[in-house]
């Protein structure tokens, strides 16, 4: 029988979900950036001595990104960074479009004027060139932009599920924005702005199948040249993979 005292038990409860929020954010931030190299197995020793914790936090964190779909679970073997997969990607895309066009129809209906014209200047921030930026924090601007959008819609579950599929595509935003879609992307997005302004969801509609087009053969050249310089980078550093800036 347990005699610590309840608020004891509480205080150590506590301090152990924050130890496993803690590397699970980390890890996902390797996963993210592909430090975990595709279909590498995961060496729990090594990341418990990394991140100074015990195994069982660690496998907490790693059974949660397996459920987020960065990594996968072999029965006696381990865990395993995810390969890019050409299909897997493609439905990504096509759940984001999908998903992004509800949300803009929604966004339509809700956004009042003041939100609106708040995007309009981060727009106006983000759209001016700056050779300081790195092509993380395009990146960054890319997905701030879709969410802000996301949150004219009121609709928290949604936003949260967009979140994701952003965290598990964002290698292939980065080798996009790597390849120069930026002054695209940066048209392409007030033209977004400017439909549902307009309480337009058919122009709101038109505008994001154009601008979330993941084709498969788009996807798959991007998949090959991520490939390139994640490997690339790993060699040259002999550390991170391609997002580390």
């Amino acid at each position: 029988m347990n005699n610590r005292p309840l608020n004891e038990v509480a205080m150590a409860d506590e301090d152990q979900t924050s130890i496993v929020e803690r590397v699970y954010a980390q890890l996902r931030e390797l996963a993210i950036r592909f430090e975990l190299l595709p279909g590498d197995r995961v060496n729990e020793v090594e990341l418990a001595r990394r991140f100074g914790v015990s195994r069982t936090p660690l496998r907490e964190a790693l059974n949660r990104l397996v459920s987020d779909g960065f990594l996968v679970f072999v029965a006696g073997k381990g865990f395993f960074r995810r390969s890019l997969d050409v299909k897997e990607v493609f439905d990504l895309y096509e759940m984001r479009q999908k998903l992004e066009i509800a949300l803009a129809e929604l966004a339509v209906e809700r956004a009042t004027e003041e939100q609106l014209q708040e995007i309009r200047d981060f727009l106006a921030v983000s759209r001016k060139e700056d050779p300081a930026r790195t092509v993380n924090d395009l990146v960054a601007l890319d997905e701030a932009f879709h969410e802000r959008m996301a949150a004219l819609s009121g609709n928290a579950e949604m936003q949260h599920t967009l979140r994701a599929i952003n965290a598990r595509i964002r290698f292939i935003r980065w080798v996009n924005m790597e390849h120069g879609r930026r002054t695209q992307t940066q048209s392409e997005h007030s033209a977004i702005l400017d439909a549902v302004a307009a309480r337009n969801p058919e122009l709101a509609r038109t505008m994001l199948q154009a601008h979330i087009d993941g084709r498969l053969d788009e996807i798959t050249r991007a998949i090959r040249e991520g490939y390139a310089m994640i490997y690339m980078n790993r060699a040259r550093s002999g550390i991170g993979g391609p997002n580390r800036a």
